[in-house]
């Protein structure tokens, strides 16, 4: 298979790690394109030469577009995001300005990530709300139709994983989105692993609130992150910090909080990281996020196939729609070993445990498993070896 679309020579010769190096392990952290390394360097470089204050000045144009870059590639306008050091930071930002108050509901789906579980727990030590895992379908994605018989009026939050780190599912955002949207409850989407791998637009997601990472699907710098606030929730959403960057100091008094997404921005900031965070959403809207995914889930599904004929190798991905995550366990191998064996072989993969997806992967009796994560720059070649390499391991 080669992708009529993808030139993959050249994503590869932008990818210089490739020539000796098989990475699947884009699920954690992918390889950056030179043109996002350079653009880091390029700005560190100024700052060593002309001063960190002073080499901002000469890159606000650039910083700028930044968020021109990344609402371009979610179908938002600029003033609906917020630049931030982390998918997690950026999640924690967006629940934390949800209004909660005692009696609240917040809906949730069973394979939510831990951290987003754990903020969960900690608001229920404040105050009285309850949290209520959406059951799953027949496929193992978030039932849709379970959705909706639990949304009432106290329902304040329903915030959903888009793409587990545990396995390969999609869970339907767009479904979703339109179920909340009759209902006065926010929608928060953790699109951690979407945003990179597959075409997003939050129009169509009808989400109020989306969250992710630079260093994973979208191939930018580790250390960055953004939040989409849509226009009709953020009047609802007050920070929980704020600065004089979010805010005007009006009054000796009082203070006005800034009119955009931007609200939720502190002062100061990793420009060099923020600009290549910029280029890593200029790369992929080249790469085009249609093509991107289509060949991501074509290599998926060739990776699962293969290891679908090796003795021993369980494939247990779910859902309707799957991703480029492809999860299995090895009988009689731990993950973990598995991971550190083939990493001397210049071969990357992960493993994710259950305490990254505790409901899940309880529901499942599953303890861990081994997850292969593929991007459009590895080869029909390299998903064959990862394959026979897996198969060796036994």
């Amino acid at each position: 298979m080669n992708h009529p679309i993808l030139d993959i020579d050249a994503l590869r010769a932008d990818t210089p790690a490739t020539a000796t190096l098989l990475h699947a392990n884009n699920a954690g952290s992918s390889l950056q394109p030179r043109q996002v390394t350079e653009t880091v360097l390029d700005h560190l470089a100024l700052e060593q030469r002309r001063g960190g204050y002073e080499a901002a000045i000469e890159r606000e144009g650039e910083r700028a577009a930044v968020y021109d870059d990344i609402a371009r590639l979610i179908g938002a306008l600029p003033h609906q995001i917020a630049l931030t050091d982390s998918a997690t930071r950026a999640w924690n930002l967006a629940f934390a300005a949800v209004p909660f108050e005692p009696g609240d509901r917040i809906l949730t789906s069973m394979a939510e990530y831990a951290s987003n579980y754990i903020a969960f727990l900690q608001l229920q030590e404040r105050m009285p709300v309850t949290v209520t895992p959406v059951p799953n379908d027949e496929t193992g994605q978030l039932s849709v139709s379970a959705l909706a018989g639990l949304l009432d009026d106290r329902v304040r939050l329903v915030a959903v994983t888009h793409i587990p780190t545990s396995g390969g599912l999609v869970n339907p955002a767009a479904a979703i989105g339109e179920v909340v949207a009759e209902s006065p409850a926010l929608f928060l989407l953790d699109a951690c692993q979407s945003v990179g791998q597959m075409p997003i637009d939050v129009r169509e997601l009808r989400a109020d609130l989306l969250t992710t990472t630079g260093r994973k699907y979208l191939r930018g710098p580790r250390g960055t992150g953004f939040l989409y606030v849509g226009d009709t929730a953020l009047d609802r959403l007050r920070p929980p910090v704020t600065d004089l960057f979010g805010a005007r100091w009006t009054s000796r008094g009082g203070y006005t909080l800034r009119t955009d997404a931007r609200r939720f921005e502190l002062y100061e900031s990793n420009i060099a990281a923020a600009l290549g965070l910029g280029a890593a959403a200029r790369y992929a809207a080249e790469v085009g996020p249609q093509a991107a995914w289509s060949r991501i889930r074509a290599l998926a599904e060739r990776l699962r196939a293969a290891l679908g004929g090796e003795p021993g190798v369980t494939v247990v991905d779910q859902g309707e729609v799957r991703c480029g995550i492809v999860t299995f366990t090895v009988r009689d191998r731990e993950p973990i070993a598995l991971v550190g064996r083939l990493r001397r072989q210049n071969i990357n993969i992960w493993h994710s445990s259950v305490e990254s997806t505790r409901l899940d992967m309880e529901d499942r009796g599953l303890r861990s498993v081994v997850r292969a994560s593929v991007h459009y720059f590895n080869t029909e070649q390299e998903i064959d070896r990862l394959a026979e390499a897996i198969g060796a391991a036994r």
